[in-house]
């Protein structure tokens, strides 16, 4: 089994791409061996949700697109980035202002908290940034695809 396994999908930022994100993280993890109904696997795609979500309405139009990259590290983390290419970094908005959006962030850093993981963002070279999640890995892995069939990996 190769030491790090990649699967990456870009996609328009456009409100439609967020179920596509979704989609494809779960069929990659189905793929690498995380089953499609366990509650890790929700918690991934409610994650992912919300980072997707994220870099389409937070960017302003200015991210035509925006990059997802899974990445399994020896079989014991797993890593999640989106990346937009908006130089603004996520933030919390005050709480006054929390009435129909603005937890998005406080909701991914929980989840991925009570996994036992960890919440990061960096910037690009070109002036953008990731969003990153790391979690523990406990799923078997199966096969050393990088990418779900049918899907187009542009790495």
């Amino acid at each position: 089994m190769a030491d790090l396994q990649e699967a990456s999908v870009t996609l328009p930022s456009d409100p439609a791409s967020v179920s596509a994100a979704r989609k494809y993280v779960s069929n990659v993890l189905a793929e690498w061996g995380l089953p499609d109904d366990t509650e890790v696997a929700d918690t991934i795609r409610l994650i992912v949700s919300e980072l997707a979500t994220n870099a389409v309405q937070h960017t302003r139009g200015q991210s035509p697109t925006f990059t997802v990259d899974v990445e399994l590290d020896r079989e014991e983390q797993l890593r999640i980035g989106v990346t937009d290419s908006h130089p603004r970094y996520p933030k919390r908005l005050p709480a006054a202002v929390q009435q129909d959006n603005g937890r998005g962030l406080v909701i991914i850093r929980w989840l991925t908290m009570e996994c036992g993981g960890r919440l990061s963002v960096t910037p690009t070279p070109e002036g953008g940034k990731t969003v990153w999640i790391a979690l523990p890995w406990t799923a078997q892995v199966r096969g050393d695809a990088a990418a779900p069939s049918g899907w187009r990996s542009p790495r």
